[in-house]
């Protein structure tokens, strides 16, 4: 295995429980692993990209299966330290619309005493591009540090997924992470409304695009479900349409492999617009299965996607 990864991804694998109805009605789960960041790590490794994924796992069986797991995905698991803490789990309920309901059981967990001294002990400074996520910095105090630390520290290009969620931060706290990344980031990727309304006060695609230029990132690529992306540089405006999905069957982890993928183009010499196209691809094939990491795009799969076959 290369010693330098193309790409780092830093954040937390989860335990996954799903279910193919709603939460308040659902008595089977199917067993799985998923997280943001593994979801990432997995489609950015799934179109050939030599992938690490940094981390901290539960000294349990869990933890365990999450490392096995991630290995078995082709992700190079040596920056997956298992130590104090449980793994990290949740529950979700399917729903092809995105309106998904999710029980958390990771307050404590392993990962969340990641800190800027796991990004120094990780190869972060000379991946290709590396990739980030507001879920990780909404973890712990330590984990923002890391987030940011590893933005700062990154050599390659930065991608930062703001990926707002109410129930683990505040809008502010969310904001001041934002804030203290976009310069240093290639690549800023919020949802509208989701993100932008939460972190930038707007539910407009092209004035959230302009507002994370303002705050120091190079580009931004705001996704919009079924509406596409706008991408927008210093110099450029773009819209990327949708890519249409096969079948849909659960949303999670679409916008996961949305990320992953066009970070792992980017690291690979991709042009902005052709990284977007990828990982609109890749996340329109994750649609197709259930859970974070039920249907993973293969770069094949992408291509044929992308042109028209």
């Amino acid at each position: 295995m290369r010693e330098r990864p193309e790409v780092v991804v830093i954040g937390e694998p989860l335990v996954e429980f799903s279910a193919s109805e709603a939460l308040t009605s659902a008595d089977t789960f199917r067993l799985s692993f998923s997280g943001d960041a593994l979801n990432a790590a997995v489609a950015a490794a799934a179109t050939g990209a030599h992938v690490a994924l940094v981390t901290r796992t539960g000294e349990d069986e869990f933890g365990e299966r999450l490392i096995a797991f991630a290995a078995s995905h082709g992700i190079d698991t040596r920056w997956m330290w298992r130590g104090p803490g449980h793994s990290g789990a949740y529950a979700v309920g399917a729903d092809p619309h995105g309106e998904r309901a999710f029980a958390y059981m990771r307050f404590g967990s392993a990962a969340s005493r990641l800190s800027p001294a796991d990004v120094t002990a990780a190869p972060v400074a000379g991946a290709g591009a590396v990739l980030l996520s507001g879920i990780t910095a909404a973890l712990s105090d330590s984990c923002a540090a890391a987030v940011v630390a590893a933005a700062e520290e990154a050599r390659g290009k930065v991608v930062y997924d703001p990926n707002f969620r109410g129930r683990l931060t505040t809008a502010t706290a969310a904001r001041e992470i934002l804030e203290k990344v976009a310069p240093h980031a290639a690549l800023v990727t919020p949802s509208c409304p989701a993100d932008s309304v939460a972190l930038l006060d707007t539910a407009d695609a092209e004035r959230a695009a302009a507002l994370c230029l303002g705050l120091g990132a190079a580009a931004a690529a705001v996704t919009r479900g079924p509406e596409g992306v706008h991408i927008a540089t210093a110099e450029d405006r773009y819209d990327v349409p949708a890519v249409a999905a096969p079948v849909v069957v659960d949303a999670t982890g679409a916008g996961d492999a949305f990320a992953g993928v066009l970070t792992a183009r980017l690291a690979r010499g991709a042009s902005l617009v052709d990284a977007v196209r990828g990982g609109a691809a890749a996340a329109s094939v994750s649609l197709a299965g259930q859970g974070g990491t039920g249907r993973v795009a293969t770069a094949a799969e992408i291509e044929a996607l992308l042109s028209g076959d």
